[in-house]
C-alpha cells in the first residue's frame, strides 16, 4: 500500500488525527507504505495498528513501533509518540476498511481462495504459477482470517498483477465477509470437506459456506472448481454461478470422474478444464502425470497446448488435484500448459505439510504436523505408506479439533485408514486420539504395534526409543498438539 495518513483517516472515518509531538511532520504528508499490528515486525514506513486484547494492549507498544520506523499509528485512544496518531472506535473494522479502500485502487487479479484441506498448499502453488505471468502478492502462512485477509491487500502495490487471498472460515457469513473486502475476480474451491464440521453440522452446509466465494464473483468472473469433490453440485447449486465462468479441474483418469445425469458438467460443457492421467509416485511419494487441458478458447484465449508433463516436489496424490487448480489459474492469466508445469515443478513444500526431513541419524521424518482434519489425515496416510524405507513405517497422530459431536466417530475412522495403510508402528497422542488407536487395533493392527500417550513430552520418550536408523515417521496433528515440537525432538 501507499497512502498518505490523511487518506488512511478518511478511509477508515476517522475524525481524530493528531501529532503529539510538535517536531513531526503534518499528518497529511506522511506516507504509509505498509502495515502491521507486530511492533516487533515493523519495518520503515509501516502505519502500526494497535490492538487491545485481554492479555495484551497494543496500545503499549507503539512507542517502540514508532521507533522502529512506523510513520503513524491506528489506535482506540491517544498515545504518546512521535507520529501522527489516527484514531477510531474499532482497530479491527479500520483495518478491513483500510484494505476495502485500498483495494478499490488496485489493477490486479484478485483471486479468492478456500476449502477445507489444501488451501494453504494450494496458495504457494497458485502463487508460484501466477508468477510466470506478472507480479503477485499472496497470503503468508496461514493469515487466512479477517486480518490476514486485509493484511494481503495492504502489501500489494497499486500496479500488482495479481493478489492470492486464502479465506479461511468457521461458519455461515464469514467468507461473504471476507469478500467485501477482498472483493475477487476469480474464485477456487478446493473441496468441501469435513473441517469444521463442529459448528456447520454437515458437509452440505461446509459447501454452502465455501459457496459464498463464488457467490461473490462479479459478473464475467471466473471459478474454478473442482470436479472430483463430490460436494462440487452443492457448490454449483447453491451458487447458480450466473454469469460467472467455470473452470473444472481435478485429478486422475482419462474420463470425467462424474456421470453426466449430475447435471453439473459433462463432455459438452463449453467450460475449460485440466485434469491429470498416468499419475505414478516415486520412491518418495512424489507424483508425476500427464497434464490435460481442453477447450481454453472458451475464454477467449488461444487453445490450450494439449498436454504435458508434470512432475511435482510435493508429496502425495492429492496434490495432483492442487496442481491442476494452480495450472487452471495460469492458464486463464495467459500462460501455456508448459509454462505451468515448469512452475508447478519448482514449487517446495511450506514448513508443516508433508516437508521430508532427512536427519543425521538416518531417519526420515515427514513433517505434516501444522495442521488436521479427517482428510487431510486420509491423504497424508496414503502418501506415507507409499514411501520407500528401508526401516519401519511409524505414525504419529495427534487430535483433530473443531469437530464437535463428530470427534469420536471422525478420529475412530482415522483409526481404520492407519490400520489400511500397514504401518509398522501407529502412536497416539492426546486425549481424542485414544479413539484412534482403539480403532486401529478394532480394524485387526497389532496390540504389540499400537500405542497411546496423552502428552507430546511422553510421545518424545517414547519416540527415542523406539526410532532407528532407516525409519520413516509421520508426524501430523491439529495446530494446538504442537506436534512441531516432535519434529523438532526428531530432528535434533
Amino acid at each position: 500500500m501507499k497512502l498518505t495518513v490523511a487518506e488512511i483517516a478518511e478511509a477508515v472515518g476517522s475524525s481524530q488525527t493528531f501529532c503529539p509531538q510538535p517536531n513531526v511532520l503534518p499528518a497529511a504528508n506522511c506516507l504509509a507504505t505498509g502495515m502491521t499490528w507486530d511492533s516487533r515486525e515493523v519495518k520503515a514506513g509501516d502505519l502500526y495498528v494497535a490492538f487491545q486484547g485481554e492479555r495484551v494492549d497494543g496500545h503499549d507498544f507503539a512507542a517502540a513501533a514508532v521507533d522502529a520506523g512506523a510513520v503513524a499509528v491506528l489506535a482506540l485512544h491517544e498515545v504518546d509518540v512521535d507520529a501522527p496518531v489516527i484514531i477510531v472506535d474499532d482497530t479491527a473494522q479500520a483495518v478491513s476498511d483500510l484494505a476495502a479502500f485500498w483495494r478499490s485502487r488496485l489493477k490486479a487479479t484478485v483471486v479468492g481462495l478456500t476449502g477445507s484441506t489444501g488451501k494453504t498448499t494450494t496458495k504457494g502453488l497458485v502463487r508460484d504459477v501466477l508468477s510466470a505471468a506478472g507480479s503477485v502478492v499472496a497470503t503468508k502462512a496461514n493469515q487466512n482470517n479477517e486480518l490476514g485477509v486485509p493484511a494481503t491487500l495492504l502489501a500489494a502495490d497499486e500496479d500488482t498483477d495479481f493478489v492470492v487471498v486464502e479465506m479461511g472460515m468457521r461458519g455461515l457469513g464469514e467468507i461473504e465477509a471476507l469478500c467485501r473486502i477482498a472483493q475477487p475476480d476469480w474464485g477456487l474451491v478446493t473441496n468441501a470437506g469435513e473441517s469444521h464440521i463442529e459448528l456447520l453440522g454437515s458437509r452440505e452446509n461446509i459447501a454452502r459456506a465455501k459457496s459464498e466465494l463464488f457467490a461473490a464473483l462479479p459478473q464475467g468472473g471466473i471459478a474454478f472448481a473442482n470436479e472430483a469433490d463430490d460436494r462440487v453440485v452443492d457448490l454449483c447449486r447453491f451458487d447458480e454461478l450466473g454469469g460467472r465462468i467455470r473452470y473444472v479441474f481435478f485429478e486422475g483418469g482419462d474420463a470425467w470422474p462424474h456421470t453426466d445425469d449430475l447435471g453439473v458438467f459433462d463432455h459438452s460443457d463449453p467450460n475449460p478444464f485440466v485434469y491429470a492421467s498416468g499419475i505414478v509416485l516415486d520412491a518418495d511419494g512424489r507424483p508425476s502425470f500427464t497434464m490435460h487441458a481442453t477447450q481454453f478458447d472458451a475464454l477467449g484465449k488461444p487453445e490450450a497446448d494439449g498436454a504435458c508433463e508434470c512432475l511435482l516436489d510435493l508429496r502425495g496424490v492429492h496434490n495432483v488435484s492442487n496442481a491442476c487448480s494452480a495450472a487452471a489459474l495460469g492458464l486463464a492469466a495467459g500462460l501455456t500448459l508448459q509454462q505451468c508445469c515448469a512452475a508447478l515443478a519448482k514449487s517446495q513444500p511450506e514448513k508443516g505439510r508433508q516437508r521430508i526431513i532427512h536427519t543425521q541419524a538416518g531417519v526420515t521424518v515427514v513433517d505434516d504436523a501444522y495442521n488436521a482434519n479427517p482428510d487431510s489425515m486420509r491423504a497424508s496416510l496414503a502418501t506415507f505408506a507409499a514411501l520407500s524405507v528401508e526401516g519401519r513405517h511409524i505414525a504419529v497422530l495427534g487430535d483433530m479439533g473443531e469437530l464437535g459431536a463428530f470427534a469420536q466417530e471422525c478420529h475412530e475412522r482415522v483409526g481404520a485408514m492407519a490400520a489400511a495403510a500397514n504401518l509398522d508402528y501407529l502412536l497416539c497422542v492426546g486425549e481424542l486420539s485414544e479413539h484412534i488407536a482403539l480403532a486401529a487395533t478394532d480394524a485387526g493392527m497389532p496390540y504389540a504395534a499400537v500405542r497411546h500417550t496423552s502428552t507430546v513430552d511422553a510421545a518424545l520418550i517414547e519416540l527415542k526409543s523406539l526410532v532407528k536408523p532407516g525409519d520413516a515417521v509421520l508426524v501430523k496433528a491439529s495446530h494446538f498438539m504442537e506436534f512441531d515440537r516432535i519434529v523438532e525432538g526428531l530432528v535434533s
